[in-house]
């Protein structure tokens, strides 16, 4: 097994890999009809479920005579659910899991999204009961790849590795971390998929817009945005910093939040409250794209060595912005040629330097700018629909062999 790009297939046998957007010149194979996606969904709110629910849009795009359904991971069952919805996976509950199983076993293929944090048991070791139970083709996309996993950790993943009939991981710096911790017989990379959204719209005259989305959390690394913010001239550069994004529901307790509470107190530390703003709302895409298309540049402080996958990243070289971000390992693999500014971990002077760099030099922000739009193009989700769309038909053709 051997890696030449970002985005090459790995099989076992002899067969030549298949590039980004090949397929094998079979043409449609009519054996796929009903694919069945596991994971959180929206209404939820974390990344995994916005994930979930564009790879479906993006599979329906590509191929729109499948049928494409949800099993819902959820900690109660949802007062209403989607109609593409067929099963809420109530965590923790025996009797929902079966019917996940049930119901996933009438499919051609499942793609399980995994991310250890939202199935129930240890570490989310209730996954390992869902494929062990499974008689249909199995695909597993792997959101995380950690670097020092615990004993259990490693123990998860390789089982479903093994049990898996193909592994999907969505950069090459995942790719590279798993064949370094795992024994794999097949993986495919995919890359995160990502909306076009590269028209500017920010009015004549208004301050420059340093943005930060997401859901909020211990980790992203804000504390050391916004004593970036802090290191700025204000009088020269007049830059606001825009936080959005809401807690993320684990941390929010009895309406409280806790930890927006703790930033609000690093913003008055640090006397900045002036330039820097929090918008707790959830948006929905229409709004999201209105907010980054009014950006100067977008900063990602996150702090995890281990993050081998951003949606925030790749939306915002989808738009086309100039980005200052630590160097977690997706944003080395996709910023690497100039789209963004790479600063070390926890080091808010470098990410004050490198904002100020972008600032104040619109030629070289400009730059960065159609950088990030060549990246971008190769990321939009009717190009990863179709990908993910042809490796599942040539799944099933190979599992049927």
């Amino acid at each position: 097994m051997h890696q030449s790009d970002n985005a090459t297939y790995f099989r076992s046998g002899s067969e030549a890999p298949l590039e980004y957007g090949q397929t094998r010149p079979s043409g449609h194979r009519q054996d796929v009809r009903r694919v069945a996606l596991v994971g959180t969904y929206p209404p939820t709110e974390c990344g995994i479920a916005t994930f979930t629910a564009n790879v479906r849009d993006a599979l329906l795009q590509a191929r729109p005579d499948w049928v494409v359904s949800v099993v819902s991971l959820v900690d109660e069952m949802p007062e209403f659910s989607r109609p593409e919805v067929a099963v809420n996976w109530i965590r923790n509950q025996a009797g929902s899991l079966q019917r996940a199983v049930d119901y996933l076993n009438t499919c051609d293929v499942v793609v399980i999204q995994h991310e250890f944090g939202i199935y129930g048991g240890r570490d989310g070791d209730d996954v390992l009961e869902l494929v062990d139970s499974l008689r249909v083709p199995v695909v597993v996309s792997l959101h995380t790849v950690l670097r020092t996993p615990t004993v259990y950790q490693h123990f998860i993943v390789q089982r479903l590795i093994d049990a898996a009939d193909l592994v999907v991981v969505p950069s090459a710096s995942a790719l590279d971390r798993l064949t370094l911790t795992h024994r794999v017989r097949q993986v495919a990379v995919v890359p995160h998929g990502a909306e076009a959204n590269f028209d500017d719209d920010r009015p004549e005259g208004e301050a420059p817009v340093v943005l930060t989305w997401g859901l909020l959390g211990p980790g992203k690394g804000l504390e050391h945005g916004i004593h970036a913010l802090a290191l700025l001239d204000k009088s020269k550069l007049a830059a606001r910093y825009i936080i959005s994004g809401r807690t993320h529901p684990h941390l929010r307790l009895s309406g409280t939040d806790p930890y927006r509470d703790s930033l609000e107190q690093v913003v008055a530390w640090h006397g900045v409250g002036d330039v820097v703003s929090f918008d707790d709302r959830y948006l929905g895409w229409k709004a999201l794209r209105a907010m980054v298309r009014r950006a100067t540049v977008v900063l990602l402080p996150y702090q995890s060595r281990d993050q081998i996958s951003s949606g925030v990243l790749v939306e915002a070289l989808a738009s086309g912005k100039p980005i200052v971000s630590t160097r977690f390992p997706h944003a080395v693999e996709l910023l690497s040629d100039g789209a963004g500014i790479l600063v070390d971990f926890d080091d808010a002077e470098g990410m004050a330097q490198a904002l100020r760099t972008v600032l104040e030099r619109p030629d070289l922000a400009h730059a960065m700018s159609q950088r990030a739009r060549r990246v971008g193009r190769s990321l939009l989700w009717p190009q990863v629909g179709q990908r993910l769309s042809g490796l599942l038909e040539e799944l099933t053709e190979m599992v049927k062999r």
